[in-house]
């Protein structure tokens, strides 16, 4: 592989780090959101649940992403596959910074936040619910915990979008490099090219010329001929 494949997958590598992290990062703030309305006896909204279901599918499909950028990187059918989900996860995370967008106003006065809404600016805490043993948080932390999903679900977003680029290119360069890199179809190395399959198998012309077909072929020698009796010469002995 030359330079140019190295290092289109090394950033692909880093863009599905960085989506890596930010799909692990929203999942963990949402895993406690659920966790403190579910353990206090509190609603759960419906967007909570997406959310938390989305960043766990971009996380795991950034994981295997990251195995086939190493082993498969550039392969067509990976990278329109990549491409896909790629598509697929820059709408779903846009989506999430839809639903955080409260995350994006200050975290100081009356704020909204998926753990409740209330006054952040004196120190409430989210309504205690029916009992639970998860710590209740302070409003204004809830509030910057949605903040932090909020920024991290754009950048995501951003990665996820230029990651269909580069998945193209990985693409584009692994084709150049199948038609011009070196092998017997294009000359560079010794061997017998590769055939489709309908294509008949060129005859072995060795069979007819021997080994060497561009010798001449070999003169008579007087030796070869031996001695030629004449019709005449025996009739008049």
């Amino acid at each position: 592989m030359g330079f140019g494949g190295v290092a289109l997958k090394s950033v692909s590598f880093f863009l599905r780090i960085i989506e890596f992290c930010c799909g692990a990062i929203i999942l963990g703030i949402f895993s406690y959101f659920l966790a403190v309305l579910s353990n206090h006896g509190l609603g759960i909204d419906t967007y909570v649940k997406a959310v938390e279901g989305i960043s766990g599918a971009g996380a795991l499909y950034t994981l295997l992403a990251l195995g086939l950028v190493c082993f498969l990187g550039g392969i067509a059918f990976f990278s329109f596959l990549g491409m896909l989900l790629d598509l697929a996860f820059t709408g779903a995370f846009i989506y999430i910074a839809y639903a955080t967008r409260h995350g994006a106003n200050s975290c100081s006065g009356i704020v909204n936040t998926p753990l409740g809404t209330g006054n952040a600016g004196t120190g409430e805490r989210v309504s205690k619910g029916s009992g639970g043993s998860v710590h209740l948080p302070q409003l204004h932390t809830a509030c910057k915990l949605n903040t932090a999903s909020f920024a991290v679900s754009i950048i995501a977003a951003v990665f996820f979008f230029l990651s269909i680029f580069l998945e193209l290119a990985l693409a584009r360069h692994h084709k150049r490099e199948k038609a011009f890199g070196p092998s017997p179809n294009n000359g560079y190395t010794a061997g017998s090219p590769k055939r489709k399959f309908w294509q008949r198998k060129p005859k072995n012309r060795d069979a007819e010329f021997g080994e060497k077909p561009d010798a001449l072929p070999a003169h008579v020698t007087p030796a070869d001929v031996g001695t030629r009796h004449s019709y005449g010469t025996e009739s008049t002995a």
